[in-house]
C-alpha cells in the first residue's frame, strides 16, 4: 500500500453548511428538553428519545457534511457497516448524557458526567466514522487525536454547564452555540491532524460513494431544520421550570382574565371561612398542607381550611404546575424564594409568603422538586 499522503482541500461552502447543521440540532435538542424534567416517566423518556436522536443525527450529519466537503486526488466510499455505526454511537452517547441529566439530581458530578459522555460521543463517532473510508485509509496523529478529544470533552462540559446552570432561553442558546463549536472543534482539529493515503483494503459492508451519502445527509439535513423550525416557534414560550418570586396578590383577588393567562379555564380553589365556602385564584396559592382528611391552603398572610384531601388537590392543582414536596404538602414553584439541601432531603423557602416560611422537601421527592426549580 502507497504510504505517500495525499494532497487535501476542504469546500468552504460545505464547511459553513456543517457548523450551521451543528447550531440548528443544538437548538433543537436543547429547547426539546426545557421543561422535561417535569413530564411524566414516559412521556419524559420519549422527549429525550427524540432529542437524542436529532442531537446524536445533528453531530453525525455535521460529519459527513463536512466530509464531504473534503477534496482528495483519488475517488472514495464509505462502509455502510461502519457508517452504521458511527450514527448509533452518537445517538446513544447523547441519549446516555440525557438520561442522567434527567432522571438523576443535577449536581456537579452528574453535570460533569453527562458532559464527559457526550464530548466522548462526538469524538467516537467522529473517529469510527473515518475508519469507514474506503480507497484511502485516514492516518491519525497522536497530537490530533489528544487534542481533539480534548476539545471535546472540555466543551462539551461547558455546552452542558450553561444549558443547565439555569433553564432559561439565554442559557439555552449559549448552550447550544457552545455544542455546535464542540463538535465543529473535534471533526476540523482531527482533520488538521490526519493525513490520508490509497488503500484498498476490503471493505465490511456495502459500499456508500459520495452521491449516495450526499442524499442522506441530506434528509437528514432537512428533519434537522424542521425540528429546528418546530422548537424555534415554541422557544418564547413560558417554561415551567423557570422559577420566579412575583409578589403574592390579596387571597380574594379575583383571577386574571388577560390574553396571557396560562390558565383561563382552571377553576378556583374551595375554602371555608365565616361559615360560608368561597373561592381563591389558585394562583395566589403558595402552598398546600394536608390537616387530616382536609387541607390549608397558604396565600400571602392567610391560612385557609379547603374541604379537598391532599390527594384530591394534587390531582386538582396538577394542571397550575403545583407539586408533591413531601407526603402532606404541595407546593407552586413560583412563589419558592430559595432551596436549603439538607443531607437526603431539603427545604423550599417561601420568603414572600409571611402564612408560611418553609416547606418541607422529603427524600423520595427531592429530584422532581430540584427538577422543578431547575436546579
Amino acid at each position: 500500500m502507497d504510504q505517500t499522503l495525499l494532497e487535501i482541500s476542504h469546500n468552504a461552502w460545505l464547511v459553513m453548511a456543517s457548523l450551521a447543521i451543528a447550531l440548528m440540532a443544538g437548538f433543537s435538542g436543547l429547547s426539546l428538553t426545557r421543561g422535561a424534567s417535569r413530564l411524566p416517566n414516559l412521556q419524559r423518556k420519549m422527549t429525550l428519545v427524540i432529542a437524542a436522536i436529532v442531537l446524536g443525527g445533528g453531530i453525525w450529519s455535521m460529519h459527513f457534511v463536512a466530509m464531504l466537503g473534503l477534496e482528495l486526488p483519488i475517488r472514495f466510499y464509505y462502509d455502510g457497516l461502519m457508517t452504521l455505526i458511527s450514527a448509533l454511537i452518537a445517538i446513544l452517547m447523547m441519549g446516555l448524557a440525557l438520561l442522567i441529566l434527567h432522571f438523576r439530581n443535577r449536581t456537579a458530578v452528574t453535570l460533569t458526567t453527562a458532559g464527559s459522555i457526550m464530548g466522548l460521543g462526538i469524538a467516537a463517532m467522529h473517529y469510527v466514522g473515518m475508519l469507514g473510508m474506503e480507497l484511502c485509509a485516514p492516518v491519525f496523529g497522536f497530537t490530533g487525536v489528544a487534542v481533539s478529544v480534548l476539545s471535546a470533552l472540555l466543551l462539551s462540559n461547558l455546552a452542558i454547564w450553561v444549558a443547565y446552570g439555569a433553564r432559561t432561553r439565554g442559557n439555552t442558546l449559549l448552550g447550544t452555540v457552545c455544542f455546535a463549536v464542540s463538535v465543529g472543534a473535534v471533526h476540523y482539529i482531527a482533520m488538521t491532524g490526519t493525513g490520508f493515503v490509497p488503500n484498498d483494503a476490503f471493505a465490511v459492508g456495502p459500499e456508500i460513494s459520495n452521491e449516495v451519502m450526499a442524499m442522506g445527509v441530506t434528509v437528514t439535513a432537512f428533519v434537522i431544520s424542521g425540528a429546528f423550525l418546530l422548537t424555534g416557534v415554541s422557544f418564547l414560550d413560558p417554561v415551567t421550570e423557570a422559577v420566579s418570586a412575583p409578589a403574592v396578590p390579596e387571597p380574594h383577588a379575583p383571577a386574571d382574565p388577560g390574553p396571557e393567562s396560562e390558565e383561563p379555564s382552571l377553576p378556583p380553589v374551595p375554602f371555608e371561612k365565616e361559615g360560608r365556602t368561597q373561592f381563591l385564584d389558585r394562583k395566589s396559592i403558595a402552598a398546600v398542607r394536608a390537616e387530616g382528611h382536609y387541607t390549608l391552603l397558604y396565600a400571602g398572610s392567610e391560612k385557609l381550611f379547603c374541604p379537598w384531601s391532599i390527594s384530591e388537590a394534587e390531582s386538582r392543582l396538577a394542571p397550575s404546575h403545583f407539586i408533591r414536596s413531601h407526603r402532606s404538602y404541595l407546593i407552586n414553584p413560583s412563589f419558592v424564594t430559595g432551596f436549603e439541601r439538607k443531607k437526603d432531603t431539603g427545604v423550599c423557602l417561601l420568603a414572600s409568603t409571611a402564612s408560611l416560611q418553609k416547606v418541607p422537601v422529603s427524600r423520595s421527592r427531592l429530584s422532581e422538586v430540584r427538577s422543578a426549580l431547575g436546579i
